[in-house]
């Protein structure tokens, strides 16, 4: 549930994050990182950090890996700036959990990061971005 706040808005679960299975919610909440709408944006990018950081999450996103890298390059891949930055960051989070359970993926999502490599706007971003995947096991 999307609580509004005065300032800053947050996420409601009915149960606690660690409860919830991985599969389908964290893929589904992936997928979610390509919308254009509020509050669609902010729940699947609050949604699936929240779940990166439950207590075990590692063991629970590493068999979900075939099917998170592919949504991650489409949202790599969009030509919305938003949407892009919501893959890249998403990316890294998701780096930050798994280690070095993302190499074998990597040559996938490597492609749509350096298509953007050259434009200005993400230059530093994606320099970072490599930096910590290659500081998680890249």
């Amino acid at each position: 549930r999307l609580v509004h706040g005065s300032v800053k808005h947050r996420l409601q679960w009915e149960c606690p994050p660690g409860t919830v299975p991985f599969d389908p919610l964290l893929v589904t909440l992936a997928e979610g990182l390509r919308e254009t709408k509020h509050p669609y944006t902010f729940v699947s990018k609050e949604g699936f950090k929240e779940l990166l950081m439950v207590e075990g999450a590692t063991e629970k996103a590493i068999p979900l890996l075939p099917r998170l890298v592919p949504v991650l390059k489409a949202a790599l891949a969009h030509s919305d700036d938003e949407v892009f930055g919501r893959g890249v960051d998403a990316l890294v989070q998701l780096s930050a959990i798994v280690g070095p359970s993302l190499n074998d993926h990597l040559k996938q999502l490597l492609t749509n990061l350096l298509k953007r490599l050259m434009d200005k706007k993400f230059r530093e971003k994606i320099t970072v971005t490599l930096q910590k995947l290659e500081q998680y096991g890249g």
